[in-house]
């Protein structure tokens, strides 16, 4: 599997590319589900489930392993872990202040204003948007999707300051550890097995629930994902072991979504799995998140590294694009409601009013200069935007 650790893998640029443009997708067909969401959408699909279910398993998953891949890059560049930090405190706090306080509040508001809040938004950001109380039905402020961002710069302070606790020779040893378990035939297994039991035994499973001190299944999840990107990184033996069983993952990660979907398919929408059958689920979904997450590296290093001419631009675009694109879909959800409308119709100009919307956002903010590092991109306009800096991968 290559490259070598000191060269930049393509791949995982093109891989983090397609997860993102997969995310806009998701939270636009989360409105189309019977699961619920905040926007006011008429076109409820019984079957929308089906395909999101394809993706709910691992989506997240993966984005934090990439992110774990990006900062041992960053790591390695950077030389130390105090420099490391400073850089990665910047890139994500600057963008997840100005998040909070300039792009998240319109969400809530717009909820607010359909449940019959009269004020307008101007008093509305002054008065109610951050007084941590309930205003209607509505806890203020809230985070949104950026608790993604929350929680990706808390494991990013907790990976620091293990590294500067502890002595090198103990990392060493750990790292060691990990290797030789994940670099032979226990590979799969170990992480399936690792993901059910978070999963089935730690409160809420399957539910994220994006409150930073409580939701103890996801943080197990999510940081392990993140430490798995980095030993990915590092680590030549285990990205051997995903060249070698990339292709049984992808079997064993279609068989996990096989099973998760029939199981949609007879207790559709908010009707409950029955008991018996929830930890034979649970486990189908761990099987789905931890295999796909090894096809898709496996993928990535065997087809797609290699550069082309988009892809530092793309690479660029998607911290801005995240940022953005949900309180884009909000707004548009909320217009769309009244114009009687089919799925169909509704879910297409959704999605191409987020794209559009959100590439306007990098576009526009790219160009302007104090602007840049409140939408997660460098500080300084690159004469040659197609080439920034590496690794590009590493803004979120």
């Amino acid at each position: 599997m290559k490259p070598a650790s000191t060269q930049r893998h393509y791949g995982m640029d093109w891989l983090r590319i397609g997860a993102f443009v997969l995310l806009i997708f998701y939270h636009v067909g989360y409105n189309f589900t019977p699961w619920g969401y905040q926007t006011p959408t008429r076109g409820v699909v019984g079957w929308a489930e089906i395909p999101l279910l394809g993706l709910s398993a691992w989506r997240l998953s993966l984005l934090f392993a990439i992110s774990g891949y990006a900062s041992a890059a960053l790591l390695g560049k950077d030389g130390s872990t105090g420099a490391f930090f400073r850089g990665r405190l910047a890139r994500l706090g600057i963008p997840l202040i100005f998040g909070l306080i300039v792009v998240v509040p319109p969400q809530p508001y717009m909820g607010l204003v359909n449940s019959g809040y009269e004020h307008g938004y101007l008093y509305y950001l002054l008065h109610d948007a951050f007084t941590f109380r309930t205003v209607r039905y509505e806890y203020v402020p809230r985070v949104m999707h950026l608790w993604f961002v929350v929680y990706l710069l808390a494991y990013t302070v907790l990976f620091c300051g293990f590294r500067a606790v502890l002595p090198e020779g103990l990392r060493a040893r750990i790292r060691a550890g990990a290797e030789k378990a994940l670099s032979g035939p226990m590979l799969l297994p170990l992480g399936i097995v690792f993901v059910y039991l978070v999963r089935e035994y730690l409160p809420f499973g399957w539910t994220d629930i994006h409150s930073i001190l409580v939701d103890r299944a996801a943080h197990l999840h999510y940081l392990a994902m993140f430490l798995f990107g980095v030993l990915l990184r590092q680590s030549d033996p285990v990205r051997q072991a995903i060249a070698r069983q990339w292709k049984v993952a992808a079997v064993l990660a279609t068989v996990g979504f096989v099973w998760a979907a029939g199981n949609a398919y007879l207790h559709p929408g908010n009707i409950p799995t029955p008991r018996e059958w929830q930890a034979p689920l649970y486990f189908a979904k761990a099987v789905q998140s931890w295999s796909t997450i090894i096809a898709l590296f496996g993928i990535a290093d065997r087809f797609w590294n290699h550069d082309a001419r988009w892809r530092a631009t793309l690479a660029e675009a998607v911290f801005p694009v995240y940022i953005a694109h949900q309180t884009i879909m909000v707004f548009v959800s909320y217009w769309l409601r009244d114009k009687g409308l089919t799925a169909l119709p509704e879910f297409l100009l959704l999605c191409s009013s987020v794209a559009l919307g959100s590439w306007l956002f990098y576009l526009i903010g790219r160009e302007i200069g104090p602007l840049r590092p409140l939408i997660g991109l460098k500080r300084q306009k690159s004469a040659k935007r197609v080439q920034p800096a590496e690794p590009a991968l590493a803004s979120v």
